[in-house]
Formats: structure tokens, sequence, C-alpha cells
């Protein structure tokens, strides 16, 4: 019996790109970034005036490509900083678009993802989704005290990636999804370790202010050092926040963010400092690992980790062997959040999952 072919389009903006792809059912058949140069969106006072821009970039790249707009059956962005919610795919709707125009967990480009879709969606009377945005929040109760009754510790961490490749390690190993308890690690320009407690998320470090330090973020820091560094008059709020991320981590170390720079500094071993720096880092994602495996009560199926930074062969090793211990490490190099997306909401079109309403 053959299976109803669904045609989607997938739309993941980053800074200063934005990446579509078009599906046939699980099959990419048309993926492409779409460059933006400084000068192009140097214009735009917020992120969020760049909305209809990057919108008719993707429409014109898919007329270019010889793509028809009324041949899809859904629009699925990337989800933004908008409010936490459980992990799934959810419906598009005007509420969801106030709150990332606002920018209710932060401003990020992330945020234009689901008005780029609903606005193409809307045009063609396609039906538009987000599927599992950084705000997904199924932490434990327990897990958001967060030692000081002035501040709650919120999950903000990379969902997409993490879901999704649960599910493939799920799928490929002939699991069912949701009765594994897994602690999946993403190594990217910022790093977030869940620990995947029958497919929820109950316990993650926030990824912008938590956890180890990686490539371009600070991670957790000592609290009365980073007192004394906001307070001593050298810096403005803007300056530390920049500080925390963008231009921590190996950024603050190696003095760029140019991984192949810093890859062969640590291969030349020309400097002890900047070999036990990396090493470090290595250190507290095993760290980080190995919290989760307390949230789980040591019951943990597998530990896998993917993300760009997994392709690093000398750092996965080096977590590795500190967290064998606990359970076998899977690798899954790379991140597919196009796919991802895709999948979600082939889930949806295919009565296997049900899109939640994200308006309360």
């Amino acid at each position: 019996m053959n299976k109803k072919i669904f045609t989607l389009l997938t739309i993941n903006p980053g800074s200063t790109s934005t990446k579509i792809g078009v599906y046939k059912n699980e099959n990419p058949v048309f993926e492409t970034t779409i460059r933006h140069s400084s000068k192009s969106l140097e214009k735009f006072a917020r992120i969020w005036d760049q909305y209809t821009f990057r919108k008719e970039e993707i429409i014109k790249t898919l007329e270019k490509n010889k793509v028809s707009l009324n041949e899809f059956d859904a629009i699925v962005g990337r989800g933004g900083l908008i409010r936490p919610i459980p992990s799934g795919v959810y419906h598009i709707d005007d509420q969801m678009i106030e709150d990332a125009r606002a920018g209710f967990q932060g401003h990020h480009v992330s945020n234009l993802a689901c008005v780029i879709a609903y606005g193409i969606g809307w045009k063609y009377s396609i039906p538009s989704f987000i599927v599992d945005p950084p705000a997904v929040d199924d932490m434990e109760a327990i897990a958001k005290i967060s030692g000081n009754s002035e501040i709650t510790r919120n999950s903000l961490f990379h969902a997409l990636n993490i879901f999704a490749t649960a599910r493939h390690f799920s799928k490929e190993n002939k699991l069912e999804f949701d009765k594994q308890n897994l602690i999946v690690a993403h190594l990217g320009g910022g790093i977030t370790v869940a620990a995947l407690q029958k497919g929820k998320a109950i316990n993650v470090n926030n990824g912008l202010s938590e956890g180890p330090f990686s490539p371009e973020r600070s991670g957790s820091l000592p609290t009365s050092s980073l007192i004394g560094l906001a307070f001593s008059g050298k810096y403005t709020k803007e300056q530390i926040e920049k500080l925390l991320v963008g231009k921590g981590g190996l950024v603050s170390y190696f003095g760029t963010n140019d991984a192949s720079e810093i890859e062969a500094t640590i291969e030349s071993k020309s400097s002890e400092h900047h070999q036990i720096v990396f090493e470090a880092m290595a250190y507290q994602i095993a760290e980080e690992i190995a919290a989760r495996a307390s949230n789980l009560y040591g019951q943990v199926d597998a530990i896998i980790l993917t993300g760009g930074l997994a392709k690093w062969q000398k750092l996965t090793e080096l977590i590795e062997n500190r967290v064998k211990f606990i359970s076998k490490v899977y690798k899954y190099p790379g991140e597919k959040e196009l796919e991802a997306l895709a999948l979600g909401g082939l889930r949806v079109l295919r009565g296997e999952e049900s899109a939640k309403k994200y308006s309360r």
C-alpha cells in the first residue's frame, strides 16, 4: 500500500543566513542556505524588522528553483524564544507571533521562523507549525528551584536537535522513544545536556547561562567573581552580557571563534594552557552528563553526543572516557534541524501526532 506523499517547506533562520528545505515525506528534494550580507541586514534596527526581507528571499529562492508554493501541505518553522511550553508540534497563531515579536524570553533570530512560516502559509492557505522550540519546558518542579527565592531556573535548550536525535537513535535501535531514559548532549556554539525520561526533558542546563562553557559561551561561572566583574566599573551591562554569550568560552581564551584556528592551535600542542582549556571544556561536559544521570537515578539506557562539535573526535573521546561508566555512548555528529522540522510536520499530517494549541 503506497503512502500518501506530503510536501513540506522547512525554515530555519540563522544570524546571517536562512536555511530552507523542501521535503517529500521523509525525503529532502531541495535544501539550501540563503546567505544575507551584513550590508543587507544592517539597515534593520531590530531582528524582527527583517521579516519581510527574509520571507521575500525565501520566496524568490523557491521560484528560482522552480518550486511552486501551491504544492506544499505544510510550512514548518523553527520555534523561537517564546513562552515555556511542553515539547511537541504547535499550530502557529497570533499569540505566538506576538510573543516572538516581543522577545518573551529574549530576542533571537529564531523568533522570526514562526512569523515567516505563518506569513507564507496564510497567503497560500497552507497550515503552519513549529516543532520543539528552544523554549520547550518539560522540567520537573524540583529542577526549577535555584537556591534563591528571587530566581527560578528555566528551560532553554537545543530542543529540536536533541529530541530529533533521540527519536533517530530509538528508531535505529528498534526502541520506543517514550520508554527510554536518555542523556543527550548537544555540542555546538552553545552546549546543552538534557535528561530525557520517557520522552520528556525533565532537566537541562539553560544554554545561555548555565552548564559547560562552549566555543562562544561562558556557561556557569563562580557567582562572586561574576558579581565583582559586573561592578568593577570596567564594563557596561551590555558588555558583560557579551562576555557571557558571544565572547565567552573558547573565544575568551583563544581570541577567535574560528573553529579551524582553535583546532590547529590545540593540535599543534604549542601551548600547554590552550591544551588544558580544551580539556576543561570536555571535563565540564562530562560533569553535566553525570549530573543528568543523577536526575535519572542512574537508570540511563544511553548517552548520546550530537551537534557540530560531535564531529571533533578528540573532544568526544575525552568526554566518552569520563562518562562511559554510566552507559554506552553513541555519537551522531552534526545536526539535522531541517529534517527534524519536516518529520515533526509529517507526524501531524499523517495523524500520528496532534498539533498542540499555543494560546491559552
